[in-house]
């Protein structure tokens, strides 16, 4: 897909559960949840799409019928394709600085995919207040599908300020954004 998902139903029908409040975003960590951006889903949502935890991941059906959230692998494939981690980044995120933050160095958009900087949705640790929100305008984090070690699972984050784009593993309660790729 070119843009960030922003569905609010699973490909099946229900409504998602959304989780505005903080304190509540952590404790719901147990079941599939979305959330928009500061929770201003009118300034956000066609932009950056929605927030969700990897536990909506995990079920299947939050892409449309025939598609999926890529796996770890299939995000390595892309990155090699496109010359590898140091500039795959840059050719994966919307050129200028209408949405990332000035400079946006790198930026190019040769692949398409127009990667917007999305920020996330923090869960409580030692690091972060409970559900606060961070870095739009100047990072984007895309979920994989792949489950990693230690209640994490796999992420691409991609920087206003070069062209790499990086991986990580990151706890499953955080809110990030995703992509969905065709079957």
């Amino acid at each position: 897909m070119q843009e960030n998902l922003k569905t609010t139903r699973f490909n099946d029908g229900p409504a998602i559960l959304l989780v505005e409040d903080s304190i509540e975003w952590t404790l719901q960590f147990v079941k599939p949840a979305y959330c928009w951006y500061d929770n201003d889903e009118e300034k956000y949502k066609d932009t950056y799409g929605a927030l969700y935890n990897w536990r909506i991941v995990m079920t299947e059906k939050l892409c449309p019928a025939g598609w999926h959230v890529p796996g770890n692998d299939e995000w390595t494939i892309l990155e090699t394709f496109l010359g590898g981690r140091d500039v795959a980044g840059g050719m994966l995120k919307e050129a200028g600085t209408e949405h990332w933050r000035s400079l946006n160095t790198g930026a190019t958009n040769e692949s398409g995919f127009t990667a917007l900087p999305g920020g996330f949705r923090a869960y409580y640790s030692a690091s972060y207040t409970a559900g606060l929100y961070l870095y739009i305008e100047s990072e984007t984090f895309f979920w994989t599908s792949t489950l990693g070690y230690n209640n994490a699972a796999y992420i691409r984050i991609i920087s206003y300020s070069g062209t790499e784009i990086y991986k990580f593993s990151r706890n499953i309660l955080y809110g990030n954004s995703v992509r969905c790729i065709k079957d």
